[in-house]
């Protein structure tokens, strides 16, 4: 019997994967951030910013917010071999590929059913990364792979020989399809259509009356001068002043186009054959559920009103949006948000369109590679919640100020205008405690010194599955999985008779998880039986196995990882790139890969 197969993408060190600590979050008030008064109603407070590394950062939140994240945007290391000022992004592929396939698992997780991803990449890793998120979201849940005009092919490109990019690409992904339901979105038409050629000079009259001319003799005679080389006359002016004289006289300008005869309904069929037979009149179809629809000679009169959609602020000829986003550029970006992050900036615009097509208000959005903050400076703008993570220094240097920015009111560049926005809101700054085990100085695993009473309760509620909420009336409950079931964490040794008293405490309609450094006098097993609404565990022996304690950079940066060596020659093995056969582990420090076997 044939063995089943699956089509997959296979590197090096695929099937080894970290065992991550799951951190807790901690707040720093100082560099938290919120407007001195409430703008509007809706203003949004409890945003986060976290600061740490990206994917323990994920996992910390991977409790709280299963499930509930509506749109995910990440624009990650391109892999493009160059060293940029704010990363190293010269990651090898194999790792580059664990290092996203380790990501896109937990957003998933994070991701609400209808929730959507956007994956901003170039063309360095895009063939790989997309056999990678088939296999991780599912290939039926991929939506499109959208084609991101970033640059012209000017200066030093338009001398290079072959073909020059100038697109990135955004990939996107539901996390299920059938749940996903996405907005309606338009794009601004940059070129009046020309189809629209026809003018109605007495709209306003009852339509049986209406009288039709060409758009350029009633754009003549709106301006006092003949028709006859009006080109000539306005000179480069003409294609301007003819927009905006469409754009002021939408609701008369027409044209005329030939219905699909076997598409339309029976009662438009009708109308068609009636109006053959009475040629120069229009006739009317009313229709309750859609807008009417008028006919002539046969033809149906399409106005250029049914075009204008309001985007970013104004009414504009729109389009639906496709799947090539050439309208919106990457350059003259060196300003917008006010901090300068050469390579690495993407417009507001873009992001803008991105929570358009798939989000509403008061929608959570997450981007776990914030470097300037663009994600959450749109989210905020658009009064979307949102969390942002970011390991590098420009956490400080760019995002909180770019922020406080958004929050006062002052940065009115990017899409500020298109969205009214006014200011408000604020946000909430966290880091990632430290690991919760380390060793002293013997070599022993002990509970991290750092960690007070408060903090250690809260990791091991995360470890446990437990909500952290300490009670204010029951000393002993640290936090609940269930309305009935509660833990308690102590560093205290505790006897028989302190167990006993708080056995009493408890009451048989509860059970508690018992943390604590050790209990004397009685086995577990005894404890257990005896009291058996108590379930004993001892710190740190209880979580010593759970996880790699005392990892902090999950970064997997090339430059102190090593590579794994690959078991066979790369013509027996798919693999995206060869391992470096001769480079060594750096010192005190082994394979990611070889720890997750220990």
């Amino acid at each position: 019997m044939r063995s089943k197969q699956k089509l997959e993408l296979t590197w090096i060190g695929k099937d080894k994967r970290p065992r991550l600590e799951p951190r807790i979050l901690l707040e720093d008030s100082e560099k938290s951030y919120h407007a001195k008064q409430r703008v509007t109603d809706n203003d949004i407070f409890d945003n986060r910013l976290i600061f740490g590394d990206n994917l323990l950062a994920l996992k910390a939140l991977e409790q709280e917010f299963s499930g509930k994240v509506k749109c995910v945007y990440i624009d990650p290391p391109f892999n493009t071999q160059q060293a940029f000022e704010h990363y190293d992004d010269g990651y090898e592929h194999s790792i580059w590929l664990g290092l996203i396939r380790d990501r896109a698992e937990i957003l998933r997780r994070l991701m609400s059913e209808d929730g959507t991803l956007f994956v901003h990449i170039d063309d360095n890793e895009l063939g790989y990364l997309i056999v990678l998120l088939d296999e991780v979201f599912g290939r039926t849940n991929r939506i499109s792979v959208v084609s991101f005009k970033q640059g012209s092919a000017t200066g030093h490109k338009s001398i290079n020989p072959g073909v020059v990019s100038t697109t990135n690409f955004i990939l996107i992904y539901a996390k299920n399809k059938a749940s996903w339901a996405p907005n309606r979105v338009f794009t601004a038409r940059v070129e009046r259509d020309k189809r629209y050629g026809q003018f109605i000079e007495n709209f306003d009259e009852p339509y049986q009356e209406w009288r039709f001319t060409t758009l350029t003799k009633a754009f003549a005679s709106s301006l006092g001068i003949s028709e006859k080389g009006i080109k000539k006359t306005l000179g480069e002016e003409y294609d301007e002043l003819l927009s905006k004289f469409v754009m002021k006289n939408a609701q008369r300008v027409v044209r005329l186009a030939r219905p699909d005869y076997n598409a339309v309904s029976a009662e438009a069929r009708v109308m068609i054959d009636k109006s053959k037979t009475l040629p120069g009149n229009v006739l009317l179809l009313e229709r309750a559920a859609h807008s009417n629809m008028y006919f002539t000679n046969g033809e149906r009169i399409l106005f250029y009103t049914d075009k204008l959609k309001f985007i970013d602020g104004q009414y504009v000829a729109g389009e639906p949006l496709t799947s090539l986003w050439d309208d919106i550029l990457s350059n003259n970006l060196h300003n917008e948000g006010g901090v300068d992050f050469p390579k690495g900036k993407k417009p507001e615009a873009l992001i803008k369109r991105c929570f358009d097509l798939a989000t509403n208000s008061g929608d959570l959005v997450l981007d776990s590679f914030a470097g300037s903050g663009t994600t959450g400076a749109v989210a905020h703008k658009m009064g979307r919640r949102w969390i942002m993570v970011e390991l590098g220094e420009h956490c400080h240097t760019h995002v909180i100020p770019r922020l406080q920015k958004v929050i006062d009111g002052e940065d009115q560049g990017g899409i500020s205008k298109a969205v009214n926005w006014q200011g408000g809101g604020g946000f909430r700054y966290y880091k990632l405690a430290p690991s919760l085990i380390v060793n002293d100085r013997w070599g022993n695993p002990v509970v991290n010194p750092e960690y007070n009473a408060a903090m250690l309760a809260e990791a091991l509620c995360k470890l446990e599955g437990f909500v952290y909420a300490p009670s204010e009336s029951r000393w002993w409950q640290h936090g609940h999985s269930s309305e009935r079931d509660f833990i308690y964490v102590t560093t205290q040794n505790l006897s028989a008779e302190q167990l006993q008293a708080l056995t009493d405490e408890v009451g048989s309609e509860f059970s508690l998880l018992l943390c604590c450094s050790a209990f004397h006098g009685i086995t577990a097993a005894q404890a257990n039986q005896r009291w058996p609404n108590l379930t004993l565990k001892k710190i740190p022996k209880m979580v010593l196995a759970r996880c790699e304690w005392g990892h902090d950079d999950y970064s997997l940066n090339v430059a102190n990882l090593p590579m794994a060596t690959p078991e066979t020659e790369p013509s027996e093995t798919t693999s995206t790139s060869k391992a470096r056969k001769n480079r060594k582990p750096a010192p005190e420090q082994s394979s990611l890969f070889e720890e997750n076997d220990q």
